[in-house]
C-alpha cells in the first residue's frame, strides 16, 4: 500500500508541476520524507496524508482507491466510482482513469434538489468550463446573468467569470463537465 499512496502522491505532484521542496514547503514535511513517501520507503500517518491531499486539490480517499487495472484510455460504466460529495449537494465522478498528465478532467456531476431560497454564491477560478446536461434542468449563473440548461444543452465559458450551478427543480439534474484548469497543465 505504501508504494501505492507515494506513486499517487508522486503522479499528482509532477502532474501540477510541483517540486518535493513546493510541496514541502506546503505541508511542513521534509522534503526527505516526500521522497521516501514516493518511492515507498516508509508508512505516513493519515493526517500528515491529508495535509499532502489538500496541497495537492484532491479529497484523502484518493489515496485509497482502487487500482483502475492499468488502463490508461479506457474506463468501463462499472469502474466509475464518487470522487467527492459536496455538502451543496453536489456528487461528482471522474471519468478518466489516468488523470496524471492530463490538460482536462472530465467529471459526472449529479446535483441534487435544493431549495431555492438557498443562496448561490459564484466563484472563479482560473482555466475554461464546458458542461452538457444529460438530465434534469439546470440553472446556471455567469457574470451576474442566470439561465436555464435543459437537456441536449450546453454552456461553454471561461472559469475567471463568475459562475455557479443550481438545481431549483423537484428531480436529479446530471450533467458532464469537462474542465481545463492550470492545475491539469
Amino acid at each position: 500500500m505504501n508504494k501505492d499512496i507515494g506513486k499517487k502522491v508522486k503522479d499528482l505532484r509532477i502532474a501540477k508541476k510541483m517540486t518535493l521542496k513546493d510541496l514541502s514547503e506546503k505541508t511542513n514535511l521534509s522534503t526527505g520524507f516526500l521522497s521516501q513517501l514516493e518511492r515507498g520507503l516508509t508508512a505516513v500517518a493519515t493526517d500528515s496524508l491529508d495535509n499532502i491531499a489538500k496541497a495537492l486539490d484532491v479529497e484523502l480517499a484518493y489515496f485509497f482507491s482502487k487500482p483502475k487495472n492499468n488502463r490508461k484510455y479506457v474506463m468501463r460504466s462499472y469502474e466509475k466510482e464518487v470522487f467527492q460529495v459536496e455538502d451543496s449537494g453536489f456528487i461528482i465522478y471522474h471519468l478518466s482513469s489516468d488523470l496524471a498528465n492530463k490538460n482536462m478532467l472530465p467529471r459526472l456531476v449529479e446535483l441534487l434538489p435544493m431549495n431555492s431560497d438557498e443562496p448561490i454564491t459564484p466563484y472563479s477560478h482560473k482555466g475554461e468550463e464546458f458542461i452538457y446536461v444529460i438530465e434534469g434542468i439546470l440553472t446556471l449563473f455567469i457574470n451576474e446573468e442566470r439561465y436555464e440548461l435543459y437537456p441536449g444543452d450546453t454552456a461553454h465559458y471561461s472559469s475567471e467569470c463568475p459562475h455557479n450551478w443550481a438545481n431549483y427543480t423537484n428531480k436529479m439534474v446530471k450533467l458532464l463537465t469537462t474542465n481545463i484548469s492550470e492545475y491539469f497543465k
